[in-house]
């Protein structure tokens, strides 16, 4: 199959077919939007999960190791600032950072001015593994996007973002 070639059918018309023929009348155009994403979705995170395999972490951890990474020297954070960067609450981050400071790749450490305050810091050994996965990472998704063109990976950009503002406006109403 050629770079612009996409299958006439896949899994997502398998099951709109057969709820229009169970149910007809059911409106389930979401489905084709939403059930190719999270089928996309579930695709990507093994192909992401392999990668985070090879150097013994998970997507949890490299999140935040990223974050610290991406926040500049001295790539240290509070817990609150790594859960709004992530979206997990702030137990879960500081589980996550439990775990990464057994393993040596972050340490802890009081603010000098407001004792209160804890940062979690990258060490040198956690610097490492971050700049190493980050490189594997993002050659794997180059790879995974292969088959879009600029102008393909462009338009999706912008219909993921306008996605995501409207499942952040409807959350559950």
């Amino acid at each position: 199959m050629g770079r612009d070639r996409v299958p006439d059918r896949d899994a997502v018309d398998d099951i709109v077919d057969q709820w229009t023929r169970e149910w007809p009348g059911l409106d389930v155009t979401p489905l084709e939007v939403l059930g190719r994403l999270h089928r996309t979705y579930l695709r990507y995170q093994s192909a992401v999960g392999r990668v985070f395999d090879e150097y013994g972490i998970n997507m949890a951890s490299f999140d935040v190791l990223a974050a610290l990474r991406r926040s500049g020297e001295p790539y240290r954070m509070t817990s609150g600032q790594l859960a709004e960067s992530s979206l997990v609450t702030t137990g879960g981050i500081t589980l996550r950072i439990d775990r990464l400071e057994k393993a040596g790749l972050v340490r802890r450490e009081r603010d000098a001015e407001d004792r209160r305050i804890v940062h979690a810091e990258l060490t040198d050994a956690g610097k490492k593994l971050i700049d190493d996965v980050t490189l594997a990472h993002f050659e794997n998704e180059t790879r995974m996007l292969a088959e879009l063109s600029p102008d393909d990976q462009s338009d999706l950009v912008h219909l993921l973002r306008k996605l995501e503002h409207s499942l952040t406006r409807h959350r559950g109403e």
